[in-house]
């Protein structure tokens, strides 16, 4: 429902419109969208099963892989859910605090998992530069401590964006968002008062999270690779960067969308809709649906562990 006040108005609700000119396949979409948020969510339940199965991985590089797991889990369950509701039932409208709420765990979570990927790049930094310091280092509390800092962090970052826009942005000058979930640009786009404030600070995050993060994670692995060059032996020094592959891979698949999704978004005037909105969910599907096979692939404990989960469930009774 809407008050209209001159020519804007005071939402209640606003209308998701799912796939901007592409309502008619919403429902061929629903397919592969279906499957891979399946996919996803089947693979990270996995990877969690997994390591609480198997004590060996009881380590810190796979505990933050269980944060990512469950990180990867809220970020596609924020949005597939309302994403399929739309292609399936035509369920548009959604109220203005799930909105709200929907904007801020996406946000918030990609925060998150960029805070852990941080984590992640200390912890191969100290087990390959300062090994025997890495276990006194890297205790089971000390990981800890790091998850619910880059938590705080997430909170304290992003916490403000839903205030700001409930506080600051009361009129609209229409609720339909051409977006498949409320994201805080294509929110603040539709208010008819001074956004300034708010593009401001939603840039000012992008750069601590996204720059900055990226800059520290860079930096910890150009120490990396220096310590590894000094080994003695090629066999040596591959099997060192083998520990830190399955991180790299992880690291590319989560940043490498998102900057074509905000490339393509701040630059790509001449895209059409429907690929923006397409790559915004893809930034948020891919990582998710990439991260467990990345590291069922590349981790000799995790592949081997369901090696024998699958040949256990296929041996005769």
């Amino acid at each position: 429902m809407f008050v209209s006040t001159n020519a804007c108005l005071v939402p209640s609700s606003f209308w998701l419109t799912g796939i901007p000119g592409l309502q008619s396949l919403h429902i061929w979409l629903s397919i592969p969208f279906s499957s891979m948020y399946l996919v996803a969510v089947v693979g990270n339940v996995t990877i969690l099963a997994v390591i609480k199965v198997e004590r060996s991985l009881h380590q810190p590089m796979y505990f933050f892989l269980c944060m990512l797991a469950v990180i990867d889990l809220v970020l596609s369950t924020s949005t597939m859910p309302k994403l399929l509701a739309i292609f399936w039932f035509g369920a548009h409208n959604i109220d203005l605090d799930a909105c709200l709420t929907q904007m801020f765990f996406i946000h918030c979570f990609a925060t998150v998992e960029s805070g852990i990927f941080l984590a992640m790049a200390f912890d191969r930094y100290v087990a390959i530069c300062d090994p025997l310091r890495h276990t006194l280092v890297l205790t089971h509390a000390a990981v800890c401590r790091l998850g619910l800092a880059a938590l705080l962090r997430g909170v304290l970052y992003i916490g403000p964006l839903p205030l700001m826009i409930r506080l600051r942005l009361p009129l609209y000058r229409t609720q339909i968002i051409a977006h498949s979930y409320c994201e805080h640009m294509a929110i603040v786009t539709l208010a008819c008062g001074d956004t300034t404030v708010n593009n401001l600070y939603g840039m000012g995050i992008g750069f601590l999270v996204l720059i900055l993060d990226s800059l520290a994670i860079t930096a910890s692995y150009v120490m990396i690779f220096r310590a590894v060059m000094g080994l003695a032996t090629p066999e040596a020094r591959l099997k060192t960067l083998g520990t830190c592959s399955s991180h790299i891979c992880a690291i590319l698949v989560f940043y490498i969308p998102i900057a074509v999704s905000s490339l393509t978004h701040r630059f790509g005037h001449h895209v059409p809709p429907h690929i923006h909105i397409l790559l915004a969910n893809f930034y948020l599907l891919i990582p998710p649906i990439l991260n467990p096979v990345v590291y069922a692939v590349r981790t000799k404990q995790i592949r081997e562990r369901l090696l024998h989960i699958l040949k256990a469930g296929t041996q005769p009774k």
